[in-house]
């Protein structure tokens, strides 16, 4: 168990680590397999088709030898010819288990081994090993009284020599085609995984510099189709992310900096002469309520951000919502405030948190663009609630409505005031994440009016 323990590391090290060199290695074992099997086939069939040439050879020189055997009158005698000393090498001659003839050379120990063989009866071979492999076959003499067997030896050396040679030759062919197998095989392989590699060195740098570019209707196997539709719907996720990431961005940025122009403005103001003990107070209860609203900011923006819908459910108090932005919206005295009355708080179904989001750059366009006056409204509509934001400024240009709410878009840039074009499109965002909508009255005039239409809580 420790040693196949201790052999895994390094065949995990040996094991090729590119896709290539393991389909090559695979094609390599496969045709190993194949090719040793056959060989193992083929060198069979050969050594008994050899065996049988053998055979075939040994029977004929014993029908030869059994020409010259005389059955008749009732004895068996032996003919002299003249191919007499042809015949007789490696022959004998058994009659009723009696020997007649044998090869000049003797050798004993092949005469028993015909005697064994003969004494059987019948067509029989067989196989007799020594200093030289020699293949004995029994031919009964048909006629005669007497049981007479003629048996014939034949030396298996030239036989043995052949397969022996075809072995060899086939191993040396099997190195050959593995060989060719395998580079082959690297080749095809490396042929087909060229696309893949053009298309991830594609996609990686499409990524990086958000193209456009696209590999579905390329063309060419159906595979590589599969992978280009799956790496464009990868790029796509890509840039949706970046572009989800940069907006984020830009909406933090954008609901930052009233307040972290409120902190800034405090603080100035804070160092411009020495402070009453009490109004070093005011301005650090500024600052905190400053910090907080951006703590806030940054909290709800996240969660929606994460999780694209509002996960926080909750009721807002619209009345108090609106009074507070207006408490702290630039330009004191502009921003007012109407709650019409009726029975009961008017309730909006998202967190309170979320509404600030929502209206605070509606009311910050508005008090940027208004000349005198900017109306914070809110009532029922359609058992939902509805907040309208009402200035009287220049309005939003007929040419530009069309493209109010798409990032990072403004009518005039140049018109003197900030802002990056971000506040309305954060608007509906989140309005639309809640189950509501952010919207522009083309109707309303002089001055311009954004609606925002909630579920009601």
């Amino acid at each position: 168990m420790r040693s196949c323990a201790q052999l895994r590391p390094l065949l995990a090290r040996l094991a090729p680590r590119t896709l290539r060199g393991r389909l090559s290695l695979v094609a390599l074992t496969t045709a190993a397999l194949l090719i040793v099997i056959l060989t193992v086939v083929f060198n069979t069939v050969v050594r008994h088709r050899l065996q049988r040439e053998a055979d075939d050879e040994l029977r004929t020189r014993a029908a030869a030898v059994a020409t010259t055997v005389d059955t008749r009158h009732g004895r068996v005698r032996v003919l002299e010819t003249s191919g007499d000393r042809l015949l007789d090498t490696n022959a004998w001659i058994y009659a009723g288990g009696r020997l007649l003839e044998q090869p000049p050379s003797g050798a004993g120990g092949l005469t028993r081994a015909a005697g064994t063989l003969a004494a059987r009866g019948g067509r029989a071979c067989r196989t007799v090993g020594g200093p030289d492999t020699v293949r004995l076959c029994a031919e009964p003499v048909p006629g005669g009284a007497a049981r007479t067997t003629v048996v014939t030896a034949l030396d298996l050396a030239p036989y043995r020599s052949s397969a022996r040679t075809l072995l060899l030759g086939s191993f040396a062919l099997d190195a050959v085609m593995l060989a060719c197998t395998y580079a082959l095989t690297r080749l095809a392989v490396g042929r087909a995984l060229r696309p893949v590699r053009t298309m991830t060195d594609q996609a990686t740098q499409w990524s990086a510099v958000g193209s456009g570019e696209r590999f579905a209707g390329r063309g060419g196997p159906a595979e590589l189709a599969a992978l280009g539709a799956s790496l464009d719907s990868l790029l796509d996720r890509i840039r949706a992310v970046l572009r989800h990431e940069r907006q984020l961005t830009g909406e933090l940025s954008h609901e930052l900096r009233t307040p972290l122009s409120r902190i800034v403005a405090e603080l100035d103001w804070w160092r411009a002469r020495p402070r009453s003990g009490a109004e070093t107070t005011a301005s650090l209860d500024v600052v905190a309520e400053a910090a907080q609203s951006m703590r806030t900011i940054c909290d709800t923006l996240l969660a929606e951000a994460r999780e694209g819908v509002s996960t926080a459910p909750g009721t807002a108090d619209v009345a108090a919502v609106l009074h507070g932005l207006a408490a702290h919206a630039d330009g004191s005295g502009v921003v007012r405030v109407v709650v019409p009355g009726g029975p009961g708080p008017l309730t909006a179904g998202v967190p309170a948190a979320l509404l600030e989001r929502m209206v605070a750059p509606l009311l910050a366009n508005a008090v940027r663009y208004a000349r005198t006056t900017v109306t914070l409204g809110a009532g029922r509509e359609d058992g939902g609630i509805r907040v309208e934001v009402t200035d009287d400024g220049p309005g939003v240009p007929s040419a530009f409505t069309a493209l109010l709410f798409q990032p990072g878009r403004r009518a005039d840039p140049g018109d003197g005031h900030g802002g990056a074009g971000l506040g309305l499109p954060l608007a509906r965002r989140l309005a639309r994440s809640a189950g509501g909508e952010v919207s522009h009255d083309l109707e309303h005039g002089p001055g311009a009016r954004f609606v925002v239409t909630l579920p009601a809580g």
